[in-house]
């Protein structure tokens, strides 16, 4: 299998990449238009300095090298972009030849990060939603002309997994530098994939594009379907042909779209209203000076606070994806064993709502408690799950739940009543059916309504065994 992702990402922009129009999502259609982003005969595209400041932040983000760039005119009639032309950039892009590391260790090449802009958005009626057997469609040009960077990685991708882990990273990355949102589900990232396979040490065969792929799971799922087809293909005599393919989510699979384009059918030509892009050197470095450590450094950060403790990937990942590196580094102060701190950041913090109301400092606090056992694991997700919901003070959440450590006589006496009302089970305990201590574990929290902690019940129980 060899991969190659073409991922297109919206720049985080006030306005659009040729024009004055609001570059916002949500809008309703066809407001945010003018006649530059319609293609009105008669004017003039403008460039957007800040597309252009974003574009070298993922250049440089991406180890690139960053030099003077041309605009084209990439020529094809669909009906989302009405000058019949979008402008992008060809054989000068603005950004060449770098790579991106990810967190398995692999390394992928970064072909070229171009400007361009982006098309409008079609909609088709009746049917099964595809332009073939519509009745009807609808066109919002809202999107039309949005600054976009498109950005080409080499064919260095070998399984549906790292082809996954390559657009998470490449996600985190845009959204570090500050490009992008990253937000797929509204089409701020979308990603092309071009599947091919061959026999081991055989050369390149016959790629095939699957288009506009906008969730991590659908492009796994895409890539490995596609990978399959085309072996079947191979297996029965077959030939695999070059085309443009549309991913179904429903069915699992995908289906042509049209016979693949190539780069003469676009009749690319130079953009006679734009002149050479060249940034100069001081943007580049007020660039480059302005960029925050990356996900990858980020990571190794993290993992030097374990000092030296096998911290699970996914764990980093998630912690990183996030952004919780502040509430880890907070706990970690407070004492807290960094396993700990960034287990539960990414168990507890990092979920659809992030860390909504919860504040480094209390986070902190919650954990320095159950580090001192004073807090169960359990009660530290209980308290956790209402500091994200509304924030708050943490000891009144404590002392409001009834999580208030008992005292050593009180639970010394719970101890009692539940091993006088169990003798049986007890007397099984002390001659070493060491799986009952979960169940006495389990009584006194009843009795207790959780008040009590596990860990000292564990220990009151084996003091008397």
């Amino acid at each position: 299998m060899v991969i190659g992702l073409e991922v297109h990402t919206e720049l985080l922009t006030a306005s659009k990449m040729f024009c004055g129009c609001a570059n916002a999502f949500g809008a309703e259609p066809n407001t945010q238009v003018c006649p530059v982003c319609l293609g009105l005969p008669g004017s003039l595209p403008v460039l957007n300095a800040r597309a252009v400041e974003l574009a070298v932040a993922i250049g440089i983000a991406l180890h690139c090298r960053v030099g003077s760039s041309t605009f084209h005119r990439k020529n094809y009639f669909y009906p989302d972009m009405p000058k019949d032309f979008q402008i992008s950039q060809y054989d000068r892009p603005i950004n060449e030849g770098g790579h991106l590391d990810l967190s398995d260790g692999s390394r992928v090449g970064i072909v070229r990060a171009h400007l361009e802009e982006d098309t409008g958005k079609s909609t088709h009626l009746g049917g099964t939603g595809r332009v073939h057997d519509a009745d009807r469609s609808l066109v919002d040009y809202n999107r039309a002309g949005v600054p976009l960077v498109e950005i080409v990685s080499e064919p260095d991708i070998r399984s549906p997994e790292q082809a996954r882990l390559y657009a998470a990273e490449l996600r985190a990355v845009l959204i570090a530098t500050g490009a992008s949102d990253g937000r797929m589900e509204e089409g701020s990232m979308r990603v092309d994939a071009n599947v091919s396979v061959r026999r081991i040490g055989a050369p390149l065969g016959t790629r095939c594009e699957i288009k506009n792929l906008n969730s991590l799971r659908s492009l796994q799922r895409a890539v490995a379907y596609e990978a399959e087809r085309q072996v079947d293909v191979i297996l029965a005599g077959g030939k695999v042909r070059q085309e443009t393919r549309h991913w179904d989510e429903g069915s699992g699979e995908t289906s042509t779209m049209r016979v693949k384009e190539e780069a003469e059918d676009y009749r690319y030509f130079r953009e006679p209203d734009l002149t050479d892009l060249v940034p100069d050197l001081a943007m580049i470095e007020r660039v480059r000076d302005g960029l925050g450590p990356m996900p990858a450094d980020r990571r190794a950060a993290l993992a030097g606070l374990a000092r030296g403790a096998d911290v699970p990937g996914d764990v980093l990942d998630a912690v990183v994806g996030a952004g919780l590196d502040a509430f880890v580094a907070a706990a970690v102060a407070r004492d807290v064993e960094a396993g700990l701190a960034l287990s539960r950041a990414a168990n507890e913090l990092a979920g659809p709502d992030g860390p909504g109301q919860v504040l480094p400092d209390a986070f902190a606090e919650v954990l320095a408690r159950e580090a001192a056992r004073t807090l169960s694991a359990t009660q530290v997700k209980a308290v956790l799950a209402e500091l994200v919901r509304g924030g708050g003070d943490v000891a009144e959440i404590v002392e409001r739940r009834g999580f208030a450590p008992m005292s050593a006589g009180d639970l010394s006496g719970t101890v009692s009543q539940a091993v006088a009302e169990h003798p049986d089970e007890w007397a099984r305990y002390r001659e070493g059916e060491d799986k009952l201590a979960q169940f006495f574990v389990g009584v006194v929290m009843k009795a207790t309504r959780g008040r009590a902690n596990g860990q000292q019940v564990l220990a009151e129980l084996e003091s008397r065994r």
